[in-house]
């Protein structure tokens, strides 16, 4: 809910990744506000057409933001319409209910397409879940992509640690991936109930406190690690941690612990323990959630690097991720696998939406 990443990608859908320019976009406080709103309103939602109270309006000016991010983009990197051949856009999630086959992503491709002149891919989760599949995660099969084309040795596990954390393991022809707990979004409910901060940045509120095993050890013991996956999360299905438990610092601390005790609690469902852990989305900047995860994969001898360290762009992935996959879906590739996701098939996704090329072109 932080605002638009925008990545440029030149790929043919397989092994073969290039990376252009980066460029994010930041929401302001009130728009995340609304947002927020969004999220619960969408708890009442029963079919993934629906939107109730406000979130017609959210999903409009969503989709204009991102319009107005490509276009400043191109102004950015001398470009226009003409030089881009398709547009990767995910939306925003504001419902995810894997066992009733109900997610929901706000966001307008069609409009998209049409105030950008370029077309787009949209809705990338829906076609998995027909065919019996989680709807999440999607990015692993771009993991593997570039996976193969580092030198990293394998098994190498990515984790993405946003919201939620999931991680993608890659070894070989071996592609494993699901949601793995809680990523940032119980710190960031956290110090902004009991300190009025969106964040904690870098981990500093957690570098002064201390882990309250007491208050761990609840989180850590819900069934949902004891599944195997494939297996993926909302973000309301841990709850968030009662202001009366814990003082700021050691409230912070002990979220993050949490986060990386769930993340290596991943191994137990993995063929064997990563030789490399190469953490990825905002929370690899959280210091304390980076110790912790060193700590527990010291006694596998695996080495726990930033993406940055393996030449990627640790805050661009996703975004890169998704332009890779409207590739994949433009040619009829698959998004999700049966050990992604536990569809019943390879299965491709996402939804076209053409767009009249003459709008940006200029």
């Amino acid at each position: 809910m932080d605002g638009i990443d925008v990545a440029l990608v030149r790929s043919d859908g397989l092994a073969k990744v290039e990376f252009g320019p980066t460029m994010a976009f930041d929401y302001p406080a009130s728009f995340r506000r609304r947002i927020e709103a969004g999220l619960h309103q969408a708890t009442s939602i029963s079919h993934r057409d629906q939107r109730p109270g406000k979130t017609a309006e959210l999903e409009q000016e969503l989709t204009d933001r991102h319009a107005e991010a490509v276009l400043a983009f191109f102004k950015a990197h001398s470009l226009n319409a003409d030089h881009i051949d398709l547009l990767g856009f995910h939306g925003q999630t504001v419902l995810h209910r894997p066992a009733e086959g109900l997610t929901v992503q706000l966001g307008d491709g069609a409009g998209l397409a049409d105030a950008t002149g370029i077309d787009a891919i949209y809705d990338f989760r829906a076609a998995d879940m027909i065919v019996g599949g989680q709807g999440a995660p999607l990015v692993p099969v771009f993991h593997q992509a570039i996976a193969k084309a580092s030198e990293l040795d394998e098994p190498v596990c990515f984790v993405n640690i946003g919201g939620i954390s999931n991680i993608t393991y890659v070894d070989g022809n071996d592609l494993i991936a699901f949601d793995s707990g809680p990523g940032n979004a119980l710190i960031d409910q956290w110090v902004q109930t009991k300190g009025g901060i969106p964040f904690d940045q870098g981990g500093r509120i957690a570098s002064e406190g201390s882990i309250l095993q007491s208050v761990a050890d609840p989180y850590l013991s819900v069934p949902y690690f004891e599944k195997s996956g494939p297996k993926s999360l909302d973000r309301g299905d841990f709850k968030p941690l009662e202001p009366a438990l814990a003082e700021l610092s050691d409230g912070a601390r002990t979220l993050a612990h949490v986060t990386a005790a769930a993340i290596y609690k991943s191994v137990d469902h993995l063929p064997k323990p990563p030789a490399n852990w190469v953490l990825c989305g905002g929370g690899r900047l959280n210091q304390a959630i980076v110790a912790d995860l060193i700590q527990l994969a010291n006694p596998d001898n695996a080495k726990v690097i930033l993406a940055e360290e393996a030449g990627l762009a640790g805050d661009m992935l996703e975004a890169q991720a998704f332009a890779y996959l409207a590739i994949r879906s433009q040619l009829g590739l698959p998004l999700t696998f049966p050990t992604t996701t536990g569809c019943n098939k390879a299965t491709s996704g996402g939804v076209l939406a053409s767009a009249n090329r003459a709008v940006a072109s200029g």
